[in-house]
């Protein structure tokens, strides 16, 4: 699970129609879910929620956020 997370991350930073500034938080977030403690995911949760609500981040870029997002949440559950 973890490595389809990534793997989404990734996809992200590599287009170019992100903004920096949300690449930056996702090379954050990256670090945090690799990390697979229940803390680590919850702050890799604040930090795409944060950046969920950017104005100039691109449709289908939100749509994949909104999906890690559940994914997170999903690895943090078990973690429980």
């Amino acid at each position: 699970m973890v490595s389809e997370m990534v793997q989404i991350m990734e996809d992200i930073l590599s287009d170019q129609a992100v903004p920096r500034n949300i690449r930056a938080k996702i090379e954050e977030t990256i670090v945090k879910v690799k990390e697979n403690t229940a803390t680590s995911l919850s702050e890799a949760i604040y930090l795409l929620d944060d950046i969920s609500n950017d104005v100039n981040m691109p449709d289908h870029t939100r749509t994949d956020i909104w999906h890690l997002i559940s994914l997170i949440e999903e690895a943090k559950e078990k973690k429980k």
